[in-house]
């Protein structure tokens, strides 16, 4: 993937690497578009996925679903959505902010300030075109712990998305293990990442989020399982970041600064395919159990993507009203 360090809005990153935080305690889950032709906005793209969700409310619950599930958790162990614990200070990254000679990987920090300002970038397209206001998130870089408004994490939970605060958290070293534990090398394994947490703030805008929150609070046992509303919500999450990829890619065409490299959508669907739910649970038990399933299996994590990708249209990413998932 190539890119300019000029693409980044520095006030879309907070820092807090070296404020601190708790560690440990929660465990390893993390939260971890264009209705368009052509790659450009259509009217109907991001409002008809509200639309679809509100459908879904009408017909009868859905059983048995999810984030970005990286190892055994207890589920009950996830930043719920509630107004837990705040974020330490006011959030500004000046009393907090690594320097650039403390910075363990500065290359690393700039392009994880491109991917959050590139997908807000395109997000806040798509609300204009569709007539609906989108307030940017941010991506919060961590190191070891944190304190959110979702309650305690630590960086054994992996990226995750915060409802309660709009926020992205991610300790930067999960890179590392998605590339070694997950095999899921290269920057655009890690720019699907960050795009898919920045698909639940899409959710969240949306208010997607809180309508199958609703829904799993009338009934809790819709949440989990092979077609439950957790894997359907992560599926959309990679569906919408697959449509993000694609908005990358035609602007690629014309400015050379934002190109994507051959084997960059490979790289991708790695990841999406390394943090699948049978491939997980396969890896640390030795066996799969569809029943605990919360973000899809890694076939289907993939193909969600890759369609959001190949059609460019948020449209596409209505992961709640088919069956077949």
């Amino acid at each position: 993937m190539e890119w300019d360090e000029d693409e980044a809005d520095a006030s879309d990153l907070i820092d807090r690497r070296g404020a601190g935080g708790p560690g440990g305690g929660l465990g390893g889950v993390g939260g971890v578009l264009a209705g368009m032709a052509g790659g450009r906005a259509g009217k109907g793209g991001v409002f008809g996925l509200l639309l679809v969700v509100a459908v879904v409310f009408l017909l009868p619950k859905l059983v048995g679903g999810g984030g970005f599930d990286i190892s055994n958790a207890n589920l009950d162990s996830i930043p719920g959505m509630s107004e837990g614990g705040q974020l330490p200070g006011s959030g500004d990254p000046a009393d907090a902010a690594l320097s650039e000679s403390e910075d363990p990987n500065p290359e690393l920090t700039k392009f994880a300030n491109v991917l959050i300002t590139d997908t807000n970038d395109v997000w806040e397209e798509q609300f204009e075109a569709a007539g609906r206001r989108y307030d940017r998130t941010k991506l919060v870089l961590f190191s070891g712990g944190v304190n959110t408004a979702c309650g305690s994490a630590s960086s054994a939970m992996g990226p995750f998305y915060c409802p309660a605060d709009s926020l992205v958290y991610i300790d930067l070293t999960f890179f590392g293990e998605l590339a070694g534990r997950f095999g899921a090398a290269g920057d655009f394994a890690q720019a699907y990442v960050i795009a898919h947490e920045v698909g639940h703030h899409v959710q969240n805008e949306l208010g997607i989020s809180s309508q199958v929150r609703r829904m799993e609070e009338d009934d809790p046992s819709s949440a989990s399982g092979p077609s439950g509303l957790s894997v359907r919500t992560e599926l959309q999450a990679d569906c919408l970041a697959g449509v993000w990829a694609h908005t990358r890619y035609e602007r690629g065409q014309d400015d050379p600064t934002k190109r994507l490299d051959d084997g960059d959508i490979d790289e991708a669907l790695t990841a999406a395919e390394g943090v699948g739910d049978d491939t997980i649970q396969e890896n640390a038990t030795g066996r799969v159990n569809p029943d605990a399933f919360t973000h899809g299996t890694s076939e289907q994590r993939a193909r969600w993507f890759k369609k959001g990708y190949d059609t460019g249209n948020s449209e596409e990413c209505d992961s709640f009203s088919v069956d077949d998932l």
